[in-house]
Parts: structure tokens; sequence; C-alpha cells
């Protein structure tokens, strides 16, 4: 990352009013130039299960078919107006069809190409050939997970993984063409991003899900017993998100098994996000160093292990592999020196959450004075509340504290803890788009712990006014992070 002091902002491109990679994102853009923003950070945006989770995926490479933008397919003239509202299989078939017939209903500002998709599928086939054919294997089974499959397509049986590729032959190219539909849409969208000045920044879970295409091809990677059902899964010990800890659910990896296969998932899956973003926050970074192991049968996360990971190796094969990549380290939770060491051998910026900072002692990592240079700092996260409604729920002896430290009786939400961030040393300080917009608890985007009524949180135009965007450009360019 530059060593020059930034801003970014945190938003998901759910969040926009369309949610999707067309006109409202390159809105968004001009908007964050306006502002004097230089970083866009996204949560992971691969293809996610029905309850729409970033961070529970059907595979760690495939973008995320919705955020295919219908609209933008039109402005590069694909389709045709009265298509835009068609469900995304049956337009993509009609663009499929046009592509294959001689090209777009008017003159394309952007290459799709029935060349580029050939070469899409040969460049991305390390991945794209399984995921299609788990996606194509899932429809027919009505989404249930694979292992609940014959016996047949759960053991990856590859005779009868022939037989129904011959048999699917339109359905999985339609598949692979959808994902050749998004990566094209989001390389337009960097390169316009990457052309007026603002770096794109987005997040890897750490952990991928049981039911993926990545533990479906292959199973050897992960801990599994001979029946391919898990034996311990991931999760987190009680911390100050949860008493009980949180039990994700997810598969552990067979570090032993990847490292003796040289990381080559690894670094497939970061080729992929290297391709999408600037800057990569890699989710749970302490779980490289050692990750907390739940038997199956445990209800809760509180009776786990910790198991180490060959974290410095994997880095060390990553930034070989991806010298120009930047990385970040979410190194929030349970941190031990060993954790800090791995961080630290890699002059990776840790995070900086200034919400956790009040009510506490004065080494609170997270007061602005204790924070340092290398670090990316944040009013919240995606997993706090937003500021306002933090502030507003804070117990009185986190607001006193708050107060003696802004010095201010009544402080303005959340413009305070804004401009409190904005003003620490860390070279990037990013503020939620809830936050900028003022909004309260209603605003939130997820409750760690929780699985009903996350995610959906939209913003509206309407919201961001003239004088919230020149408020929060006077606080960018006071704190010597304006964006030239």
């Amino acid at each position: 990352m530059t060593l020059a002091r930034q801003a970014g902002v945190l938003m998901h491109i759910t969040s926009l009013p369309e949610g999707n990679l067309g006109p409202d994102a390159y809105r968004f853009i001009d908007t964050l130039v306006d502002m004097g923003v230089s970083v866009w950070q996204t949560l992971p945006v691969n293809q996610p299960h029905d309850d729409q989770s970033p961070y529970q995926s059907v595979s760690a490479h495939a973008g995320h078919s919705g955020m295919i933008s219908a609209r933008q397919l039109l402005k590069d003239g694909w389709c045709l107006p009265d298509e835009i509202g068609m469900p995304l299989p049956a337009l993509l078939t009609k663009v499929i069809s046009r592509l294959q017939s001689g090209g777009a209903l008017t003159d394309p500002h952007h290459a799709l190409t029935w060349p580029g998709f050939a070469r899409f599928c040969q460049t991305q086939q390390y991945w794209l050939e399984d995921f299609a054919l788990f996606m194509c294997l899932r429809e027919q089974h009505a989404h249930q997970g694979w292992h609940t499959w014959p016996m047949a397509y759960r053991m990856h049986d590859v005779l009868a993984l022939q037989a129904f590729s011959a048999a699917n032959q339109e359905k999985l190219t339609l598949i692979k063409f959808t994902q050749y539909v998004f990566f094209q849409q989001w390389a337009q969208l960097k390169a316009y991003a990457n052309a007026r000045g603002i770096q794109l920044f987005g997040d890897i879970p750490i952990f991928v899900a049981y039911d993926s295409a990545d533990v479906w091809a292959r199973p050897a990677w992960f801990k599994l017993d001979a029946d391919l059902n898990m034996t311990v899964v991931a999760g987190v010990p009680p911390d100050y998100f949860s008493e009980t800890g949180q039990r994700w659910g997810n598969p552990h990896y067979d570090w032993q098994a990847m490292q003796a296969d040289g990381f080559s998932w690894w670094l497939g899956r970061i080729d992929t996000q290297s391709q999408l973003f600037d800057v990569l926050r890699i989710d749970h970074f302490r779980g490289l160093q050692a990750a907390w192991e739940i038997p199956i049968h445990e209800q809760t996360a509180i009776n786990g292990t910790w198991q180490e990971a060959p974290g410095h190796a994997l880095l060390q094969a990553i930034s070989q592999t991806f010298p120009q990549l930047s990385l970040v380290a979410e190194d929030l939770g349970i941190i031990t020196e060993e954790v800090d060491a791995l961080r630290h051998a890699f002059s990776l910026p840790g995070m900086k959450i200034l919400q956790f900072a009040f009510g506490g002692g004065e080494d609170n990592p997270y007061l602005p004075a204790n924070i340092e240079e290398n670090s990316v700092a944040y009013t919240g996260t995606h997993d706090n509340d937003t500021t306002l409604g933090w502030y507003q729920a804070a117990p009185e002896n986190v607001r006193n504290h708050l107060q003696h430290y802004l010095n201010q009786e009544h402080p303005e939400m959340p413009l305070a803890l804004i401009q409190l961030t904005f003003n620490t040393p860390a070279r990037l300080a990013i503020v939620p788009m809830q936050d900028i917009l003022g909004l309260d608890t209603h605003a939130r985007m997820n409750t760690p712990g929780t699985i009903e009524g996350n995610w959906r949180w939209r913003m509206d135009w309407s919201q961001l006014s003239d004088e919230k965007k020149s408020s929060f450009r006077q606080l960018v360019t006071e704190s010597g992070r304006l964006h030239a």
C-alpha cells in the first residue's frame, strides 16, 4: 500500500441502490472522488448461498452472479430495453445467442466476444470446470448440499461426471458464461476506478463453506472422514462478540496436504481475487497462525482447541507469487504474540476499530494514541453496529470515556468518531457508508452469531446530501488524507 495517508469508504456492492456493477457503481466511484476518498472497500464478492452471506460462498473463486448488471449489458449493446427485467439466465442465454451469431445490437463499448469467452474458460479452468459441474448438479438436486447427492456424484466419480457433463453442455456453458460476464463487468468497473485514482479493497474469508465446489472437488485438502463428513469445524472461542464463541461450521484445512502441494489451491484463490482487487484483507488472519477447532458434535464453540497452521510458509508463497499485491490482516479477537509476529514478519497492516477503544484502560490498543502507522483504522466494520447506533446503546462508562477523550460533553455522532479515526496515525482510515450518512442501528449490516436480517442494507442516493459530502471531504482534507 502507498505510504501516503489515505481515506476509504466501506460499502458492499449489494448496498448500492441497485446492488450491482451497473451505473450506480460508477456513480459511487465519482462520489468517492468528490469526497476526496482514494479507497473503496467491499465485502467478499463470491457467489453466496441462499442466505446471501458474503462469508459463506459456494466457491472461493466464482463471482456473485447477482451483481451482474442488466443495465450495463444494455448500455454496452448486448440486450434490449424490454429485456432488462428478464431473469438473468434467460437474459444471458440471449446474449450468448447474439455473440454466436455475430455481435451486439449496437457498437459495443465493452468487449464481450466468443473468443474472449473461450480464453476466459481456458485461463480460469483450474476452478471454473469444477464450479460449473457443482452448480449444475446442485440445481438438479434442488440446492441440497453435495453430501446428500447420489454416491457417484458425492464421491466425484469421473465416469459419472463425464456422462453428466455430456448431457448438460448447454447449462454448463451458461454457468461459465455467467462468470465471464461477471469478471468482464468487474474489470470494466475496476479500470474506471483505477483511472480515477480509486483503489478497490477486497476481502478473503479465511475458510470456505463445506457445501462448496472447493470442498466437493478437493476433499483431500480438508479434514474430512472416509465418507467425506466433517470431523471438526471452524469458529472462534468466547470473546467480546459472544459469550459462547462462534461456531462457524466451516471445515478445517488439512494444512499438511496443502503445504505438500505447494499451496496451489491458495495461490489460485489469491490469483482470482488479485484480478478483482488492488488490496486484499485476509479475514480472521489469526487462523493462519492457529485456528480454533471444534469437534463436530459440539453445539457451541466453547470446547475447542487451537491448531497451528503454516502461515509463514503460506504468506511467503503468496508474497513471492504476487509481489505487487497489498495485503491487510484482519487481526481482531484473541491475538497472541505469535500472531503479531507473523503479521510483522510480512509488514502487514492490522485493523484498529475505534468502537472498541473506550471504557477500558489506557493500554487499550484501539485508543487513537496507541495506533501505529502501519494500520487500517475504522470507526466500525460490517460486524459492528453503526457508530450512531453504538453510541446510543453504549454503557455510560464507555460514553463518559469517549466524551473525556474528545473533551466534549455532547459530541456530534457519528461525526466526532469519524474525525477521531481520521486523525489517528493510521495510514489508511476507513468509514462505513452508514456512518457517513449518519444512520442508526436499523442500517446495521451484520450481527455476528445471528442468521436473520443480515446483509440487507441498501443506501438511497437521497440520503447523501451535498452537505454530507462536503463535510466529509473537509474531514478528509483536514486530516491530511485528501485524494489529489
